[in-house]
């Protein structure tokens, strides 16, 4: 497929998952789920669908290092680094940027780098389907085969269908629903019509560009004042006065939500967010009793323990506990029951409320 790239936004903070994720680690440089980061694994699995010099990083200044350690074979030049973050409004806009003053008929896959995705082959198979579509106009996201009603995730509701490609139907999307309550989220699985969203967009750069234009004028014009720049001298001085005009916004609500020419694909490929300790132990290999282990500690005592999470590197034992979450740093224990595994949230903001910054 002749100019397509991935463009991984690779700059997100991960609160729900303190006290392993922090500022200086987030959670997309942690092995939460395999034995390496979540970034490294993103990248791998583009393999062999996008070369390495077609596959874009955007990122913080304090993670390019760490992150082309962990991916050499991404050149350094495809390494694009925010002054510090705006959301992934901005951070997808300066990418496109970049991108599309490389080569303007770019298309451009923007993806995550702290998802899990089980089924490799099936998403790299649904990225090459959304190529095809992009090609006519559209922008396509891949949408999220619902398995139960998560008030925690976005919804796209699907429309007619659109056509075929690469053997996955496409509808026209109908629309974005941000996070709805339980009540609505039922309503939204039961009428077969909604998939959830899950971030990743794909469409021209060219085209992209335009709905920014369109939708966000002021932080466009600044980024094609900027465009001129790329791979010169002048780049990052000109980036850090740029950016000082652009406001923070999500990509979502910059430009998504009101795109025109939207499309679906909805997927099932074994897709999951890993926004908390809760969703982490979904992924994880579980024994009979429905316990899962990470750390280095090869040895756990566990008894008369159910449905908990044990992330250690030291021996813990469990005696007589259900539905428990138990994370071991350091410099910090967390225990909490599961079903309050997105609270952990509320930790770090108290710790920035109290100063207490060493923590985070």
């Amino acid at each position: 497929m002749k100019h397509y790239y991935a463009m991984i936004m690779a700059g997100g903070g991960g609160t729900r998952l303190w006290p392993m994720s922090r500022q200086d680690m987030p959670k997309q440089l942690l092995p939460l789920v395999e034995d390496h980061s979540m970034f490294k694994i993103s990248v791998e699995r583009l393999a062999p669908l996008f070369t390495p010099d077609r596959i874009y990083i955007v990122t913080g200044r304090k993670y390019v290092d760490i992150m082309r350690s962990h991916t050499p074979e991404i050149p350094a030049e495809n390494f694009i680094v925010e002054p510090y973050g705006k959301d992934s409004g901005p951070a997808a806009a300066l990418g496109l940027t970049v991108i599309h003053k490389r080569d303007p008929e770019a298309t451009v896959a923007i993806l995550t780098a702290d998802h899990h995705i089980k089924h490799k082959d099936k998403f790299r198979e649904a990225l090459a389907a959304a190529y095809e579509v992009a090609q006519q106009g559209y922008i396509v996201t891949l949408g999220i085969s619902p398995s139960y009603p998560a008030t925690g995730f976005g919804y796209i509701r699907q429309g007619d269908s659109l056509c075929e490609a690469n053997g996955f139907t496409t509808y026209v999307s109908r629309g974005f629903t941000e996070k709805p309550n339980a009540v609505t989220a039922t309503a939204f699985l039961a009428s077969g019509e909604y998939s959830w969203n899950s971030g990743m967009f794909i469409w021209t750069a060219r085209q992209a560009l335009d709905e920014f234009a369109r939708q966000q004028p002021a932080m466009h014009a600044s980024l094609m004042k900027l465009q001129p720049a790329v791979d010169t001298p002048d780049f990052e001085d000109k980036l850090e006065a740029t950016w000082n005009e652009i406001a923070k916004i999500s990509l979502d609500y910059a430009v998504m939500e009101g795109a025109e020419k939207m499309a679906v694909i909805p997927v099932d490929i074994g897709w999951n967010d890993v926004g908390s300790w809760a969703s982490l132990y979904e992924v994880l290999k579980l024994d009979k009793f429905g316990n899962g282990f990470k750390g280095r500690q090869p040895e756990r005592v566990s008894l008369d323990t159910h449905n908990t999470l044990v992330y250690s590197d030291k021996l813990t034992v469990t005696i007589g506990v259900n539905d428990i979450i138990v994370i071991e740093t350091p410099d910090a224990l967390l225990i909490c029951h599961k079903d309050r595994a997105q609270d952990v949230k509320e930790v770090v903001n108290h710790l920035l409320t109290t100063k207490n910054y060493k923590y985070l």
